[in-house]
């Protein structure tokens, strides 16, 4: 059995954390994403590693799948209410090395998923939002190629 099998093939964890750079693109993004596909018991949250600000195109692209921040600002991990997750999942190398600390004194499960940063991307507004689409369609892929036991 391969370990993408083996990790499909497990309950989903109790809680997860995506954790990214400034929780304003990537890991607000995953929260939804995985709401939208995981059972209501799963607890999912999403943080970051410095501050940040909302970005509008998530916001754009999140309306294009009938889902919506809210009022939800990004928030960094130093301000989550819980610390204790069952797994967390970073989206950048930042966040990969926050999480490799704090796992030093808990017993986390990590996953790296290397993202790419669509605020990096310049030129018309259709080639910004074809990119934040693009990261979007590549996380409801790895999320439901991690959780599809579910």
């Amino acid at each position: 059995m391969s370990q993408t099998e083996e990790t499909a093939s497990r309950p989903p964890p109790r809680s997860i954390l995506f954790l990214c750079g400034r929780n304003s693109i990537r890991s607000p993004m995953a929260e939804l994403l995985a709401r939208k596909n995981l059972p209501a018991t799963t607890f999912v949250t999403s943080a970051g590693v410095k501050p940040g600000e909302r970005d509008p195109f998530v916001d754009k692209v999140l309306a294009e799948e009938n889902l919506s921040l809210g009022e939800r600002m990004p928030q960094r991990f130093e301000e989550l209410e819980d610390s204790y997750f069952d797994l967390i999942i970073t989206l950048s190398p930042e966040a990969h090395h926050r999480a490799m600390e704090l796992t030093r004194t808990h017993a986390v499960e990590v996953e790296y998923w290397p993202t790419f940063d669509p605020s990096v991307v310049e030129g018309t507004r259709d080639q910004i939002l074809a990119a934040y689409r693009e990261l979007r369609e590549y996380l409801k892929d790895n999320i439901a190629r991690r959780f599809s036991g579910s």
